[in-house]
């Protein structure tokens, strides 16, 4: 993170936290809940400005075969479907109150070196990062994505 950022914002992003709800609204005005009701996830800030999240759909089919290199395309479908993961470096604008996840690697190839603003809003031990309009499956939706600090 840069030196110009407070430690006060600095810390309040610093740990592990679990996601407890995704909500990602269509343009349309209807939400819908890509990763199911029973999504689970963990995002991590670390002291040094790097960040890495995952969510993952509940219950996706496991590989038929048990080899996690011989599944179906209807099983690697689902599985890469139900689950998004990617690391990089973070940089937060306190005027803006957004973090920039800046990417360097990911599950999906699309998100490798892309910035991925968020605007955050903390709330007691829960933080509430909201997306830009971002194309998902051919419609624009904002996600909200309700975290709570894990310990």
């Amino acid at each position: 993170m840069g030196d110009n950022q407070s430690s006060t914002v600095k810390n309040a992003f610093v740990g592990t936290w679990k996601l407890i709800t995704s909500g990602f609204r269509r343009s349309d005005g209807v939400t819908v809940d890509l990763f199911g009701p029973d999504a689970s996830g963990r995002i991590i800030y670390d002291a040094h400005g790097h960040v890495a999240g995952q969510i993952m759909r509940a219950n996706r089919p496991n590989f038929a075969s048990g080899d996690q290199q011989k599944g179906t395309p209807e099983e690697i479908k689902a599985a890469i479907d139900g689950y998004i993961a990617y690391f990089g470096d973070y940089v937060v604008d306190e005027n803006e109150k957004s973090v920039t996840h800046q990417t360097k690697g990911s599950l999906l190839p699309n998100l490798v070196g892309k910035d991925q603003k968020r605007f955050y809003v903390f709330s007691g031990n829960q933080l509430t990062l909201t997306t830009p309009p971002i194309l998902i499956g051919g419609v624009t939706v904002t996600g909200v994505l309700v975290w709570e600090r894990y310990l």
